[in-house]
């Protein structure tokens, strides 16, 4: 029913062997989330080029994932370029032992497993027969895009007011910042939720939606908002706005 994960965890494991390649050479770990837009490429490109047909909607979806991951990908480079490596990961460079295999198996080859479970409603969509599209995928769509414009947005308002030096030292409360502490993270969970809704259509595709349960978990409550909600942890604006403003989904403390 889903022969075709097994091809997809090959691909990815050597995508991410080489991006782990590249992380020794540069000694510099937090490179692999610069690659996670490119891994969701890779796989899609890859099930795309499987597939037995193509059809409208499997090159849209494609191309949305594509899009997504293109903007991604360059928005943390231009973050993180000339930073060095980021505080995370050198400390677990300083700390871990076995630091090689550690950094093989718990960072890239965790990022990649992660990279197979959000596109598996993508890969479900290039390996199925092909289907009328219907209400389903016009709501996925609309779902995808108003994901993709908080994600968007959100990134974009938060370079603008670092840009600004007045701002320095400063919290973001305005623009999409003002409805959620986090509209980048519900954004990106809220596009995966789209995705799957455009696969439910597909032979088995409900089975799918363990992909934006796992990605709206990780990020509401393991890698992201938990991460950055410590780091603030304390300062008195901070205590002042999360009072004001939902932590995850606009509207909804």
């Amino acid at each position: 029913m889903f022969g075709y994960i097994s091809e997809a965890a090959l691909v990815i494991l050597a995508f991410m062997t080489v991006v782990f390649i590249i992380a020794l050479v540069v000694k510099d770990n937090s490179i692999v989330d610069i690659f996670r837009g490119p891994g969701l490429i890779v796989l899609t490109a890859y099930s795309l080029w499987q597939t037995d047909s193509t059809d409208f909607k499997k090159l849209l979806v494609s191309a949305l994932v594509v899009i997504w991951g293109l903007r991604l990908t360059i928005h943390i480079y231009l973050r993180n370029r000339g930073r060095g490596e980021d505080f995370r990961y050198a400390n677990r460079r300083h700390t871990w032992k076995f630091f090689i295999l550690r950094s093989f198996l718990q960072i890239f080859m965790l990022q990649g497993f992660f990279m197979l479970v959000m596109a598996w409603p993508v890969l479900h969509i290039n390996n199925g027969a092909s289907v009328d599209s219907g209400m389903l995928d016009i709501a996925g769509f609309l779902i995808f895009i108003t994901g993709f414009l908080f994600e968007t947005i959100g990134d974009h308002q938060m370079v603008a007011f670092k840009k600004d030096p007045s701002n320095s030292g400063q919290l973001i409360t305005t623009g999409l910042w003002k409805y959620t502490r986090h509209p980048n993270y519900f954004g990106e969970a809220l596009l995966w939720w789209g995705v799957w809704l455009m696969a439910v259509p597909v032979v088995d595709g409900i089975y799918t939606i363990i992909s934006p349960i796992a990605i709206t978990i990780l990020l509401r409550y393991v890698s992201g908002v938990p991460v950055l909600e410590k780091k603030y942890e304390g300062r008195a604006d901070w205590e002042e706005y999360k009072k004001e403003t939902p932590v995850f989904t606009p509207f909804f403390m």
